[in-house]
């Protein structure tokens, strides 16, 4: 992967590209962010610039053997640790079962999230780990030479997925790591890692896109009108997964506003007999679909709040949105702002339990007929 190939963050990539420069490659890096914004993209980068054989000014430069082999994510000097599902016992799991899936994952956007990873797996709502036997496994393989690079890179993804044992273990290495070996970690949540690990490590921080690349990058790859563009920057706030959230789903988007719309003026009116229409409308939608569903109001209820209470400057609504919230923002207040989120959080997980979905949706407008009211 190269730098060029990474959306804005110039200054965090000239940090890179400076250390190889100056001869300062930390042998144990930490980067960390928000979600969306590149993290494991800039370690993969990075990475390759530092093994590239006929390295440029700004980049790598993409056509050496080494790079030839970093762009298909095979060079055999580029390793990875990931969180995996748990087999058994007697039987774990380990990166190296899952690697063509996840080369195939990050080839095809390496913007990933532990959502979608875990989604891969068939994990439903677990988390995935990395166990004490990985790191064993790791040890092994950095100690042997390196085959072909002047450095062995180790990338680490989530490492607060890592067992106490898995931890410990890997910090003997970051400690005394064999010759020309680099860490790159690359961590969602850094408050879950072991204070050790953190100290022991240089920190990257990466910021969130900033807008103007953000409307560069999917105006170029996905053709999208200037007004069109500018409406998913401000919704995605820096997060390119977001981004392509909002234009992958815009129809799906404006279904479940429809539909939101709908349920919130009924409930209003208190117009009993059209909310039992429906909820006997919306019951065939499917588990799924009414998760999102639910999804989907609660951030319109969040939003709605944040309007009533005149911070405009964080709300995240698209037009047509925008122009019902104007009005509706008002019955959305301290008094029920919370409550109503909650009923929404709770359908969502009575809908995960298999509880009857007719009783679930007619539950909920009973409850937002009184709390629209307060």
């Amino acid at each position: 992967m190269l730098f060029k190939e990474i959306i804005g963050q110039e200054r965090t990539k000239n940090q890179l590209i400076k250390t190889v420069k100056d001869s300062r490659i930390a042998h144990a890096q930490l980067f960390l962010g928000p979600e969306g914004s590149g993290k494991l993209a800039l370690a993969i980068a990075y990475a390759q610039y530092i093994n590239c054989e006929n390295k440029g000014d700004i980049d790598a430069c993409g056509t050496c053997p080494s790079c030839r082999k970093y762009k298909k994510l095979v060079h055999p000097d580029l390793h990875f640790m990931f969180p995996v599902k748990r087999a058994s016992e007697s039987d774990p799991d380990n990166s190296h079962d899952y690697l063509e899936k996840w080369r195939n994952t990050l080839l095809e956007n390496p913007y990933i999230n532990p959502r979608s990873w875990y989604q891969m797996l068939d994990l439903e709502n677990k988390q995935g780990i990395i166990p004490a036997h990985e790191s064993n496994r790791v040890i092994s393989k950095l100690y042997f030479k390196s085959f072909e690079a002047e450095y062995k890179m180790m990338i680490v993804w989530l490492p607060e997925r890592m067992n106490q044992s898995a931890a410990n273990k890997l910090l003997k290495l970051i400690e005394e790591p064999p010759p020309k070996t680099v860490f790159l970690m690359v961590s969602e949540n850094p408050d879950l890692l072991l204070p050790t690990i953190l100290s022991r490590t240089q920190k990257i921080q990466v910021p969130r896109i900033d807008d103007e690349s953000m409307f560069s990058a999917i105006s170029d790859h996905f053709g999208l009108e200037p007004k069109k563009a500018q409406e998913v920057v401000r919704l995605a706030n820096g997060n390119y997964l977001e981004a392509l959230h909002f234009i992958h789903t815009q129809e799906e988007e404006k279904e479940n506003f429809q539909r939101f719309v709908s349920l919130m003026r009924l409930c209003y009116s208190r117009k009993v007999v059209e909310v039992l229409g429906w909820v006997d409308q919306n019951a065939s939608m499917g588990r799924e679909n009414l998760k999102i569903f639910f999804q989907y109001a609660s951030r319109m209820i969040r939003e709605n709040f944040m309007l009533n209470l005149n911070m405009e400057n964080i709300v995240y609504l698209t037009e047509e949105e925008k122009s019902f919230s104007d009005n509706f923002s008002s019955f959305i207040n301290e008094k029920n702002a919370s409550k109503i989120y909650e009923q929404f959080n709770r359908a969502y997980r009575d809908i995960q339990m298999n509880a009857h979905i007719k009783t679930i949706l007619l539950d909920l407008s009973i409850q937002l007929m009184k709390l629209l009211r307060l």
